[in-house]
């Protein structure tokens, strides 16, 4: 294999962070842009092919089961045996950490109370709802009393009654002074929770910050949403070239653009819509968001990807 095949092949390439102790961390990106092999590498489940990386100052390449001793995973895919009860799975898993008995009773119970299933702890688990088995899952990561928590994805599928559940779990491991490093391509989760924030696509880290720090990237430029009657196809170059606009993205009859002022950008598109016997059919005007950085950096929409 040559060198371009090998570079082309590389899941991620070149990333490097820091995560504060005591932060919720957020790594946000689509699908595909490396993140869950991030966490991988970081859970010692994938070895770095070049680079290392250090947990609580354990290195993952040199140290593995040093880092495994003090981290906790919640893995994307449910991590659970469903013909058994939430309190059996919690009895089996930390078994494999070595708890027994009282402690092992007593931790379970805590557990339970903090993910709110102590009701349900008798029930197989494969009657759970998803939001549940999410809340389980979280649960088993916290049997060894975890520094770090590392969290690949976990509201996928859910409901949103399910996801806020799982967004509050995060939010009190993060007050009880738990670090946590969290996964997902939802735009509105990394905003909600992070202390700090990188985004990444298609294996590498293209902006790193605080939510504030990000936004900055775009600067004053305002975000502007239209939805049309026809095929965004028919407008969409025109309205790249026109002046004001810095960059626009289209999916399923939604576009998406960055301009420098609204105010002046708009009747130009609405002009520009009418020689092409286009309608406007609703717009919408906001400020710069986490979705306004990955467009400005990447010249796609977060959700197109």
């Amino acid at each position: 294999m040559d060198e371009n095949q090998a570079v082309s092949q590389a899941a991620v390439r070149g990333v490097s962070f820091d995560v504060r102790v005591g932060e919720i961390f957020s790594l946000l990106g689509p699908n595909g842009a490396g993140k869950s092999t991030i966490i991988s590498m970081l859970s010692c489940l994938l070895a770095p092919t070049s680079g290392d990386a250090r947990v609580m100052g354990h290195s993952v390449v040199r140290a593995p089961m040093a880092v495994k001793a003090v981290i906790g995973v919640v893995p994307q895919d449910i991590a659970l045996y469903p013909d058994l009860s939430a309190r059996e799975n919690l009895n089996f898993w930390g078994k494999m950490y070595g708890l027994r008995g009282a402690p092992l009773r007593q931790r379970g119970d805590e557990i339970l109370e903090l993910i709110g299933l102590v009701d349900r702890q008798r029930g197989a688990v494969e009657k759970f709802s998803d939001g549940m088995k999410r809340r389980l899952n979280i649960g088993i990561a916290l049997l060894n009393r975890p520094q770090v928590i590392i969290m690949d994805e976990p509201t996928v599928g859910l409901d949103p009654q399910s996801r806020r559940n799982i967004l509050d779990n995060v939010k009190e491991l993060n007050r009880q002074g738990m670090t946590v490093c969290y996964t997902t391509h939802y735009m509105e989760e990394a905003q909600e929770l992070s202390d700090h924030i990188a985004i990444m696509d298609q294996g590498q880290i293209i902006a790193y910050g605080t939510h504030a720090e990000l936004i900055k990237i775009v600067g004053e430029l305002d975000r502007i949403d239209l939805t049309l009657n026809v095929s965004s196809e028919q407008v969409l170059e025109t309205w790249r070239m026109l002046a004001g606009v810095r960059q626009v993205s289209a999916q399923d009859g939604t576009l998406t653009l960055l301009v420098e002022d609204s105010t002046l950008v708009l009747p130009r598109l609405f002009e520009s819509a009418s020689r092409a016997d286009v309608r406007i059919t609703s717009v919408a005007v906001q400020e710069p968001n986490l979705e306004a950085v990955f467009l400005h950096l990447t010249g796609r929409a977060l959700r197109d990807t």
